[in-house]
């Protein structure tokens, strides 16, 4: 997969792996993980999947309706792909936090519905639910942000709160942070997440 490696100053911190929405690329949120955790390293991933010439990370049927088998063939390439780029760039495979907007946050969130050991906490800006109906895997000792708009016409508030019981009763420990705001990645928001992060990952 294409992507960007960034060696950070501090190889103890987390790596950030990030995860562009739809239409991104790898350079997107390279500010984010700068502002979040300026020493760690970074692993910057381009999705695989092209929509009307716009990068993704899977494909969808519809807005708000994912092709489930594309996801999960995506979700296990990702996972794959994590695994070798370890390997090809020498950090710590176990040391992984993601940080996702929009599909990047729902290939994200796939991850950690597919996989116990694929991240070591998630920050997810605008996530939707990636699967219903599916066993989580026992996600104790992972803590998740997820980001949220009130008034989000992609995502709703239900479907946040409902993202939120899933993960919580699949043992994660989940904090929401609502803005008064659409689908956009407010600065109050990365704020947010940059504080929860040095109080549950550093």
């Amino acid at each position: 997969m294409k992507h960007i490696f960034q060696k950070g100053t501090d190889i103890t911190a987390p790596v950030l792996v990030l995860f562009h929405g739809t239409g991104g690329t790898e350079r997107d949120l390279l500010p984010l993980a700068q502002a979040i955790s300026p020493t760690s390293s970074v692993l910057s991933v381009k999705g695989n999947v092209l929509e009307n010439g716009m990068p993704r990370f899977f494909r969808r049927l519809a807005e708000g309706i994912f092709d489930e088998e594309d996801l999960i063939f995506r979700t296990k390439e990702l996972y794959d792909f994590l695994d070798q780029a370890a390997v090809e760039h020498g950090f710590d495979r176990n040391n992984l936090v993601a940080i996702g907007y929009s599909n990047g946050a729902n290939i994200a969130g796939s991850l950690l519905f597919h996989y116990p050991d694929a991240l070591r906490g998630a920050i997810l800006h605008h996530p939707m639910v990636p699967r219903r109906g599916i066993q989580l895997p026992d996600l104790s000792g992972i803590p998740i942000f997820i980001g949220a708009g009130q008034n989000d016409p992609i995502c709703s508030p239900q479907e946040t709160e409902e993202l939120q019981k899933l993960l919580s009763e699949a043992g994660s420990t989940v904090a929401v942070h609502w803005e008064q705001a659409g689908h956009q990645l407010t600065r109050s928001e990365v704020e947010a997440a940059g504080t929860w992060f040095k109080t549950n990952l550093v």
